[in-house]
């Protein structure tokens, strides 16, 4: 039954990763090309007679270098914005390999995943849990107070109108404006094709707050507000470790005992005391090093998210979900309209007017709100349904919602840092 649900599924994550990676790549036309062709122009003059040609690097430069801007000019008023053939093909490759390097990471990631899965296992000779999901996610928040200054690390945790509307969204929008609703029609319409146990689990699945560091990477990677996206991580799953259980208390009448104090100190270990030194390192020379190699810590940052997506899916293909093949795939559809739906809904809300944040203040809050963290999530449903038979149905859906978020958060995040920059 593993074998039969795990090639199906690497079909589907596949083809969604091809689908939306068209997409990002497809060709900018009407007032994008010209603006970019305005933007290529000025670095083509700087390139040859400006200083300002020292903030590329080499391969920028050579580009640059073989882009004329009268070609540019044609290219920009043709419908199709047609390619120029004074470009090699090799740099024409290049450009596009180091524009989309984090895309086609993603993409090899997962048929790594597949083809050597027990290479990322959890627990496997590569350690993945120890290398990237400790130290790795470590350096993240490290790297973010090393980034953010104090002053907007207490600016975002100040900032009552958006944190509420996030920590709302996680804990009263998603499980009763969602959850209920959502499980209730399933019940109706499909009475006898999902397993209840699996309803329930997509009910818990909306009980939860939302990632310890997916939103963070995420946010900064897409251009947001990362202080507000930091501050909202760390609250919602403070709250969640009270909230969460009393969502599941409410909905399924489930005396629940759970070791409050580990869960607090777990979060501030993973969290908190990286930024802490983070923010003690700005006070030293690491602050100038950081700023001058930023684009490499960039860089650095990438690859850990795409070691996550790797780990992650060789943990799903190694062990299975524990359900048969059509509720998975059932269950992918759902998932994967259900975040991309809530993830525009709530996109469009927090840049409305109604609510008047800044773009990188709305980025933030879509980011942290649609968002469901499985770090805190399997353990605590562990904790809280140790000994039932229902316990994988009830995990399901929190194990395929992990990848799918890493996974269209991040091409979202590439569109949309592309629209800001040519906004």
């Amino acid at each position: 039954m593993r074998q039969s649900l795990r090639k199906p599924l690497l079909l589907a994550f596949t083809l969604l990763l091809s689908i939306a990676s068209c997409h990002a790549w497809s060709v900018p036309k009407d007032r994008s090309i010209i603006q970019q062709t305005r933007s290529v122009d000025s670095l083509y003059q700087n390139q040859n007679h400006g200083p300002a040609c020292l903030d590329l690097d080499r391969s920028e430069r050579e580009t640059i270098s073989t882009l004329s801007p009268s070609s540019l000019q044609m290219n920009s008023i043709s419908a199709g914005g047609s390619k120029d053939d004074s470009v090699p093909l090799g740099r024409k490759i290049r450009a596009f390999t180091q524009k989309n390097s984090f895309l086609l990471g993603m993409a090899t990631a997962v048929m790594f995943a597949k083809l050597f899965p027990s290479l990322g296992v959890n627990g496997g000779v590569m350690k993945p849990e120890l290398f990237i999901g400790k130290f790795g996610v470590t350096m993240i928040f490290l790297l973010s107070g090393v980034s953010l200054e104090l002053s907007e690390l207490k600016s975002a945790v100040a900032n009552i109108k958006l944190n509420g509307m996030v920590q709302a969204g996680s804990f009263l929008a998603w499980p009763f404006l969602v959850g209920v609703p959502l499980t209730t029609a399933l019940k109706k319409l499909l009475p006898n094709f999902l397993p209840k146990a699996l309803m329930e689990g997509i009910l818990i699945l909306t009980c939860l707050p939302t990632t310890v560091n997916m939103c963070v990477l995420l946010t900064g990677a897409a251009g947001g507000n990362v202080a507000a996206s930091l501050a909202n991580a760390v609250m919602g799953n403070m709250m969640g470790i009270f909230v969460t259980p009393a969502l599941l208390m409410y909905f399924f009448g489930t005396a629940i005992e759970l070791p409050f104090l580990n869960m607090v100190l777990k979060l501030c270990n993973k969290v908190l005391v990286p930024v802490a030194v983070g923010q003690v390192l700005r006070a030293t020379p690491a602050k100038h090093f950081f700023v001058n190699n930023k684009k490499a810590f960039k860089s650095l940052q990438e690859f850990i998210l795409i070691g996550l997506v790797w780990n992650a899916f060789c943990n799903a293909f190694t062990k299975g979900l524990g359900i048969e093949f059509s509720h998975g795939l059932f269950l992918l559809g759902l998932l994967s309209s259900l975040h991309l739906g809530s993830f525009a809904v709530l996109y469009k809300l927090f840049k409305s007017k109604l609510v008047n944040f800044s773009n990188a203040d709305a980025i933030a809050a879509t980011y942290c709100t649609s968002h469901k963290t499985l770090a805190f999530g399997l353990p605590l449903l562990n904790t809280i349904f140790e000994g039932n038979p229902n316990l994988a149905a009830y995990c399901a859906p929190v194990m395929f919602i992990h990848p799918l978020q890493l996974l269209l958060g991040s091409l979202i995040a590439s569109k949309i840092k592309e629209e800001s920059e040519d906004a």
